[in-house]
């Protein structure tokens, strides 16, 4: 299927690795232009080296003055924005809730939660120019799923599927299409520090967590990157015209998380 993506401008945050990197390498492409950001500045290095086609600026999500700086690199560079993912996001602590560090389940949800606010409010005037607008708000299956020992990472997820919805409603009428993505178990260096932090807050090995953590889904394999990248690249298209204020799983068919 050609998703007629040429030319789309697209910005995303926490891009320098993982699931945000793999997305902008499917946007670029199919012939999409991108813009990315990420607090880690080592990382938007490597990336601007191994990948040339891809626009980055550093961008803490959780500082405001940050993000406005970023967002205006991003509207020089591209020329206006198309579609924006909201991609940043931390693993927060892992614990009892009694244990948490306030400071630590503060930065959590400033991170996962408030950071989607603090650059939604600045790029919807840009979407609003578009003539095929849509945002892309990274939750996960933890986001409609309890997860016992990361209460704060939960939470923000829950919330990222409240504002996806309420957003959708708020910015249907201007024709901007809002959806959550809801990755499981993806594979990747995360969420092997998930399974051996798990791990060592129940006395076990990481390959026993990690299996106990496959035992919940239907299909029992790490969830690829590429498949996240590719539901992007159809919600980002005009194929998906009519689908917003949805929470899309990519996971396996997971029913639990432990």
């Amino acid at each position: 299927m050609d998703m007629g993506l040429s030319g789309l401008r697209v910005a995303i945050s926490g891009a320098a690795s993982g699931i945000g990197l793999e997305m902008a390498r499917h946007f670029v492409a199919e012939g999409a232009r991108v813009f990315i950001g990420d607090a880690d500045a080592a990382a938007l290095a490597a990336v601007a080296a191994s990948d040339p086609d891809i626009g980055s600026a550093p961008c803490d999500v959780s500082n405001r003055g940050s993000v406005d700086g970023w967002l205006r690199a991003c509207v020089a560079t591209l020329g206006g924005i198309d579609c924006l993912v909201n991609n940043a996001g931390i693993a927060g602590p892992t614990g009892r809730v009694e244990e948490i560090a306030p400071e630590d389940w503060d930065r959590t949800l400033a991170v996962n939660i408030t950071g989607q606010f603090n650059l939604t409010r600045l790029a919807v005037a840009h979407l609003r120019k578009s003539e095929n607008p849509s945002i892309l708000n990274l939750s996960s299956a933890a986001g409609k799923l309890g997860f016992a020992l990361r209460t704060p990472y939960a939470a923000s997820k829950w919330a990222v599927v409240g504002y996806t919805k309420s957003l959708a409603k708020e910015l249907g009428p201007d024709g901007i299409r809002v959806n959550a993505l809801l990755p499981g178990l993806v594979d990747g260096p995360r969420i092997q520090r998930v399974f051996a932090d798990k791990a060592a807050q129940k006395g076990i090995r990481p390959e026993e967590q990690q299996a106990l953590s496959m035992a919940h889904a239907s299909v029992k394999k790490l969830i690829p990157q590429s498949e996240l990248a590719t539901m992007a690249l159809y919600l980002a298209s005009r194929h998906a015209s009519t689908i917003s204020g949805q929470a899309i799983s990519v996971d396996g068919d997971l029913e639990a998380l432990s």
